[in-house]
């Protein structure tokens, strides 16, 4: 085995791989070739860091030094100076949102963004190369499949699962362990083990990074779950979307299978299980078991009524169980470390550690893992580092187009399942959107209400009239074309559509404009009775004026696309607002901050 003195880091995620990662691991080969370092140091590709706003992020190891934002011409810099000359390159380390101060001499876990954060689902990615199935095993990798099929009967493996209190991590939060159990009772001569990799959400990516950083976990997980229920077969739907993700869980597979983890006789036990990939074209309805199921069968992509369930009757008629990637994420360390050791972590009714997409309006946008209980309140300002540009905090979305935005006042509700439904919103599967004080929550409501009619499957009607009824009455309002009588409208099409929708998704289509009118009413009646958006974001509401600060300079007007605006030269101008196009050129244009919106 080969024995380097450092390793380096870079990560491989999505969102480091857009920004050019790869060339940067192109490029430290290429340096330490001509320096002689390629025995000395390797550099490994890893998955998601979660800080994806520092990103492309590479960190060197032993001493642990956190570069953040790195170009292909600073890779010259590090290898010479770091590398070589053992001399950390200062103005590439990290710098933290919170404290300001660089982690040249702080470990990884004392950057305040990984501070109050506990990763089991996100334990290896940053940390191992996905494609290498030998650094898996070096993590613990496939002990607890080896103890799953060694020393538990399928029963103590079921039993276990029950007892660490984990719910499903895709949003419904029903019992994981539960699930499997009814699948167990079912009598079938085939079962299937399922994994809910499509991820529809906006805004979502926790999913995506745990397939590109850790596929090998999601493998085991999958091998166990089928022990567990009497399943020899597994399928995992992932989006086509995500080609890197596709990509190292097809490696990942393929290791498996070579090193005897998939296939017949696992660990010389006579069990028998193996992995297929099966790609969704990205319809948000295929997050709805029934509607994924007939997919991997090469079917439309539509919900049926239940009962039956999948438990009893599923893929291919078959009992089948299916949990999504972050729940299964979750299996192997219960098994390898108990019950009790997962149950200790969380609240009363909800165990464990949720991840989160944090994205939107906040500093450290990227990936969040933290126990269930935590406060929005830590989430957001602790570990995002707040809101950008000293802007006022106005909401937090969670729960993608199925969820709620909750305002400022309920910041310190405890994220878990319970409290998050009692305050208005859902769990969801993880994404996190924030929001600042020039969002216009109308408008919010407005693009989840598109989203959500884009991507209706159209079987049942409320889902497929009533969601379009309540966009156009939601355009209206935007438009300036409100009127009195819309609100109660919206509220008697979200309580009709909620309570009527064929599936859990048609159900909660409403959420949205639910939320927003509980905490956001005023802004609904502003838009519609003073024809005014009091975020200043709606631009058939908006009005451009020049004040008193104008120095006469000329510079909106030649801009101006309507010949809106005039004036004498160094004298105040003004504009005409039945000739204003509202686009806004002047005020970009005006160096002074001479032109407002009211």
């Amino acid at each position: 085995m080969d024995i380097y003195r450092s390793h380096v880091l870079v990560c491989g995620g999505t969102g480091c791989s857009s920004s050019g990662s790869a060339t940067l691991i192109e490029r430290f080969n290429e340096k330490l070739a001509e320096n002689n370092l390629e025995k000395e140091v390797k550099v490994i590709r890893t998955g998601c860091f979660g800080l994806c706003e520092a990103g492309p992020v590479v960190i060197v190891y032993p001493d642990g030094t956190f570069y953040s934002r790195v170009k292909p011409e600073n890779v010259d810099e590090i290898v010479t100076e770091h590398l070589l000359k053992g001399r950390k390159v200062e103005h590439l380390v990290y710098t933290d949102h919170a404290t300001r101060e660089q982690n040249a001499e702080k470990a990884l876990e004392d950057i305040t963004f990984y501070k109050h954060q506990h990763r089991i689902a996100l334990r290896n990615c940053g940390v191992i190369d996905p494609e290498n199935i030998d650094e898996y095993l070096a993590m613990d990798g496939y002990r607890a499949l080896e103890k799953a099929l060694t020393s538990m009967t399928r029963e103590q493996v079921i039993d276990e699962i029950l007892k660490s209190g984990l719910r499903g991590r895709g949003g419904g939060g029903f019992p994981t362990g539960l699930k499997w159990k009814f699948t167990y009772n079912s009598q079938s001569d085939q079962k299937y083990v399922a994994c809910n990799a499509d991820e529809g959400d906006p805004g979502a990516f926790m999913d995506r990074s745990i397939l590109e950083g850790d596929p090998h976990a999601i493998i085991e997980a999958m091998a166990i779950a089928g022990y567990a229920i009497g399943a020899s077969e597994g399928y995992i739907y992932v989006r086509a979307e995500y080609p890197i993700a596709v990509k190292r869980l097809t490696v990942a597979i393929n290791q498996a299978r070579e090193y005897g983890l998939l296939g017949k006789d696992i660990f010389g036990t006579g069990f028998n299980f193996d992995l297929f990939i099966r790609l969704g074209a990205g319809a948000f309805v295929c997050g709805e078991e029934t509607a994924l199921m007939h997919s991997i069968e090469g079917k439309r992509g539509e919900p049926t009524t239940r009962p039956p369930f999948p438990a009893v009757k599923g893929l291919f008629a078959k009992p089948t169980m299916l949990n999504n990637v972050e729940t299964y994420a979750n299996v192997a360390q219960i098994i390898l470390h108990g019950a009790d050791w997962y149950a200790s972590m969380g609240t009363e009714k909800s165990k464990g550690t949720k991840v989160f997409a944090l994205g939107g309006k906040i500093n450290n946008t990227g990936l969040v893992e933290v126990p269930m209980g935590t406060t929005l309140r830590t989430i957001i300002y602790d570990i995002g580092g707040g809101i950008p540009n000293g802007k006022k905090f106005k909401a937090v979305q969670t729960g993608g187009p199925s969820g709620g935005c909750l305002p400022e006042s309920l910041l310190d509700t405890p994220v878990d399942y319970d409290n998050l439904i009692a305050a208005g919103s859902m769990m969801g599967s993880g994404g996190m959107i924030v929001m600042d004080e020039d969002n216009c929550m109308v408008d919010i409501a407005r693009f989840y209400l598109d989203f959500i009619c884009d991507e209706s499957c159209g079987k049942c009607t409320p889902c497929r009239i009533g969601t379009k009824r309540m966009l156009e009455i939601l355009n209206r309002i935007v438009n300036g074309k409100g009127k009195e009588g819309d609100i109660e409208k919206l509220e008697e099409l979200a309580q009709t559509i909620k309570s009527t929708a064929l599936c859990g998704l048609g159900q909660t289509a409403p959420n949205p404009v639910i939320s927003t009118l509980r905490f956001f009413r005023d802004e609904y009646e502003a838009h519609i009775r003073d024809k005014k958006c009091p975020a200043h974001h709606c631009q058939a509401l908006l009005q451009y004026v020049i004040t008193d600060k104008c120095r006469g300079c000329t510079a909106c007007a030649r801009v101006c696309p309507a010949q809106a605006i005039s004036g004498e030269v160094k004298k105040q101008h003004h504009i005409d607002p039945d000739k204003c196009l509202k686009c806004g050129a002047c005020m970009e244009k005006c160096r002074f901050g001479a032109i407002v919106k009211i």
